[in-house]
């Protein structure tokens, strides 16, 4: 799986935040739910139109968006 074929970026939708599959829902509002304690199967009962597949995709967005932000803080 890639986030890329599920993450998407729209400089007119939600201030151009990364969402899921052209959808309002943005990657931080589900790295945020995850944060405060839900589970997947809580956020999906909650946004139906998600998908395990969407939950696993911001993780990897974040964990791509954190690697290139070590990458570039270390080449300074």
């Amino acid at each position: 799986m890639s986030y890329r074929n599920i993450i998407t970026i729209e400089p007119g939708k939600r201030g151009g935040k990364p969402c899921i599959r052209r959808m309002r829902i943005t990657v931080y509002d589900v790295l945020g739910w995850l944060a405060a304690g839900m589970s997947h199967a809580e956020i999906l009962d909650d946004f139906p139109e998600l998908t395990e597949e969407d939950i696993r995709a911001c993780l990897e967005f974040a964990s791509d968006r954190e690697r290139c932000l070590m990458i570039a803080v270390g080449e300074h």
